[in-house]
């Protein structure tokens, strides 16, 4: 299945883009499935279109185009129209509305962390009882910062196991939040190889053995068996994030400050190995208005789009489409309609990665070269460091943890150079380590 990931900057108009683009490739007959971030009320039983109980004309917030407020995240079902029936199941978890020929899905933070709290209580429950804790009701519990994240990547998982789906769409959140979201999965599964090694965990039946001879308590079964359970649901996120139909489409509105926001969200992309296949320049205002501020605003905006298609068409293959603007929020379907209309907004079929090559040059220098792409990337805010068999490098405000190639872990690192947005680390092949030749 092709995964769509949309981000930029916040206020960009995201969550629009990702509806426009989830119901332009609906028309080329590709089935849509648009996942969206916590926005409010979740489709799910009793909580769909209907009476006073939704997304519909007159049902509280987002309640569609008579509220006047535009295209904001509950207006959704507003800019598309009736629904085409009561939501249902897109997967075992997820519920998705059916409307304007796709399947439309929202997270619901909250509801994720009472239910995920309360079933950690419950494992935990004998412990719990040892230390004296009263445990807390899932009505008295609010969510905590960064519930968000770890809700849609469950969503995220179920989305991409949704029968009958060709195409996901998904609504990220602010670029640098959504970085740091997408690297999350395999941050965390790496956290926990390191504090709960899987060799401990398949050895849990020697622990009441093991607690006896040492005199002190071991770790709980329930403890391992969690590490699991979040391991693999861990690993089935990394897999759709890291899934070689999975991409990147970026939105923003053209002009400095949004350039800036660009720059250094694309190299956090790149440095997780995401990449970013479109670039929308959103809200774009027609040139040759008689008001001096729009005259002034459309020609900015037209200078900035002539440097992003320059810098990312020309040099980094990343086409930018020009989204205009309506001189207005979108309100209604035909809003939407005009938007998904826009040439290059439907998806093409996902493009093959280029993954990091380990270019082999013993013969010449003596060393191997591994080269990691890493577009507008300053030297000044590159670091890297070698740790056992792991690269740890550092671009902008990002770090990443990176597993050397087999090859590479039996070298030393001798230098490294930074060259037209490519990174390229030399390693030494280590004399006690590397086969010796005949």
């Amino acid at each position: 299945m092709h995964t769509l990931f949309i981000t930029g900057p916040g206020g960009a108009g995201r969550t629009t883009v990702a509806a426009a683009t989830a119901l332009a490739a609906a028309r080329t007959g590709r089935r849509v499935l648009l996942l969206l971030g916590d926005q409010g009320a979740h489709p799910g039983p009793g909580n769909g279109p209907g009476p006073g109980n939704g997304p519909g004309p007159g049902n509280g917030p987002g309640s569609g185009p008579e509220n006047g407020r535009g295209s904001g995240p509950g207006d959704l079902f507003g800019l598309f129209g009736p629904p085409d029936g009561e939501p249902a199941e897109a997967a075992p978890g997820l519920w998705a509305v059916p409307v304007a020929g796709i399947r439309v899905a929202r997270t619901d933070s909250g509801e994720e962390f009472r239910s995920g709290l309360v079933a950690l209580q419950e494992h935990g429950s004998a412990l719990l009882s040892l230390a004296g804790a009263r445990p807390l009701g899932a009505e008295e519990l609010t969510e905590l910062p960064g519930a968000e994240q770890f809700a849609l990547l469950r969503a995220v998982r179920l989305a991409a196991a949704a029968p009958g789906t060709d195409l996901l769409v998904v609504d990220l959140p602010p670029l640098h939040q959504a970085v740091t979201t997408l690297a999350l999965p395999a941050q965390l599964r790496r956290y926990l190889a390191r504090l709960l090694p899987s060799e401990r965990r398949a050895a849990r039946a020697l622990r009441p053995v093991l607690a006896q001879l040492a005199g002190v308590p071991m770790p709980a079964t329930w403890l391992y068996e969690a590490a699991e359970r979040w391991d693999r649901e861990l690993a089935a996120v990394q897999a759709v994030v890291q899934s070689p139909t999975t991409e990147v489409r970026l939105v923003a509105e053209a002009g400095p400050a949004a350039d800036a926001a660009l720059r250094t969200g694309r190299l956090g992309l790149a440095l997780h190995e995401l990449p970013v296949r479109a670039l929308i320049a959103n809200r774009t205002v027609p040139r040759g208005s008689a008001d001096p501020w729009l005259a002034g605003l459309a020609a900015q905006q037209q200078r900035w789009t002539e440097v992003w298609t320059e810098v990312w068409a020309g040099a980094g293959d990343v086409p930018v489409t020009g989204l205009a603007h309506l001189g207005r929020d979108p309100r209604t379907p035909a809003d939407l309609a005009l938007l998904a209309a826009t040439d290059g907004l439907a998806p093409a079929a996902p493009a093959p990665r280029t993954p990091w090559a380990v270019e082999d040059r013993r013969a010449e220098d003596g060393v191997l070269v591994w080269a990691i792409p890493l577009p507008g990337a300053d030297k000044r805010d590159l670091d890297l460091v070698r740790r056992g068999d792991e690269l740890l490098l550092t671009a902008g405000p990002y770090r990443r943890a990176v597993p050397l190639p087999p090859a590479l872990r039996r070298c030393t690192v001798s230098g490294a150079a930074l060259t037209e947005g490519v990174l390229r680390v030399r390693f030494t092949p280590d004399p006690g380590l590397w086969p010796r030749t005949p």
